[in-house]
This record gives structure tokens, C-alpha cells and sequence, in this order.
């Protein structure tokens, strides 16, 4: 009987654990699609989203630095996603990702201060910082990001993981 017990106990914590990384796991967004929303040009960038102690850094960087249009849609883009962020405004991770997205439904229930939204213009494109002090938020953006970087796929930038590995950040 105890084994029994013990088998039965097992089961149940692989079902636990297969139905919670199918939860986390994002239908990839094709370029085509992606490039309905976004002003710039898709194929000519890359696009990463990292997690962080507090949250997360979502950078969206030029491939070629000598376009300086693109550099300009890519900022205005970005610019225009964090006011959004900051007044709790996700429809567009909504369009793209569906209301189901990972962490999102817990993002739209933090208050204006519990969510930290940066943007921060970049040489070769821009980022937005997502942080909060607290551990219910930072989850939700955790879950986010590992679902957004499933979607968009999340290309290695060199020295970058360094960039963010700081605790203090």
C-alpha cells in the first residue's frame, strides 16, 4: 500500500510539472505577423527578452547599425510600448500573444507604482527595464518574459547576459 502511495504520488507531481511548462511554452510569432504591429523592420533586428533579479530587460536591436531610420522606428516603437506598460496598457502582447500569455493577466492588476517601466534608448536600437519590489510582480514578469522569448524566439547577444546579472540592479 505504501508504494502504492508513493507511485501514485509520483504520477501526480509529473502531471503538475508537464501541465506548468505547458503553460509556460508561447506559439512562436512568425515575422509576417510580428511586422503587422511593430513600425520597423523585423527581419533586420533582433529581439531578446532577459530576466532580471527584479524583472526584465526586453531589447530590440538593429542587426545593421548603419540604419539610422530604422534606429529611429525601432526608439519611437519601444518608447511608445513602455508609456503603455506604464499605464498598464498590455493589448498589444494581447494582440500578438493572446489574453492567455503567461503572467500577463497578474501584470494588469499591479497598480501604477508596483511595476517599474524604463525605456532607454540604445546606439543600435532600445530597451525597456521591467522591475518590482515585489515577488508577486516579478514572477508575473518572469513568466512573461520565458513566454515571450518562447514566441519570439531569443537570440544570444554577445557579453550581454553579463550586462544584467548584477544583483543590485
Amino acid at each position: 500500500m505504501k508504494n502504492f502511495l508513493l507511485i501514485v504520488l509520483g504520477l501526480l507531481q509529473c502531471v503538475i510539472a508537464v501541465q506548468a511548462i505547458e503553460q509556460t511554452q508561447a506559439v512562436p510569432i512568425n515575422a509576417e505577423r510580428l511586422q503587422e504591429v511593430v513600425p520597423f523592420a523585423v527581419k533586420g533586428t533582433v529581439q531578446t527578452f532577459t530576466k532580471t533579479v527584479h524583472g526584465g530587460v526586453q531589447h530590440v536591436l538593429i542587426k545593421s547599425a548603419d540604419n539610422a531610420s530604422q534606429i529611429k522606428l525601432i526608439q519611437a516603437y519601444l518608447l511608445k510600448r513602455a508609456e503603455q506598460y506604464k499605464a498598464g496598457d498590455y493589448s498589444v502582447t494581447e494582440r500578438l500573444h493572446g489574453v492567455e500569455i503567461p503572467g500577463l493577466s497578474q501584470l494588469k492588476k499591479a497598480k501604477a507604482d508596483d511595476i517599474k517601466v524604463e525605456y532607454q534608448a540604445l546606439d543600435n536600437g532600445g530597451q525597456i527595464h521591467f522591475s518590482s519590489e515585489y515577488p508577486l510582480f516579478v514572477q508575473a514578469l518572469h513568466e512573461w518574459f520565458d513566454a515571450q522569448a518562447a514566441a519570439h524566439g531569443n537570440a544570444e547577444i554577445p557579453e550581454h547576459s553579463r550586462h544584467h546579472s548584477s544583483s543590485a540592479e
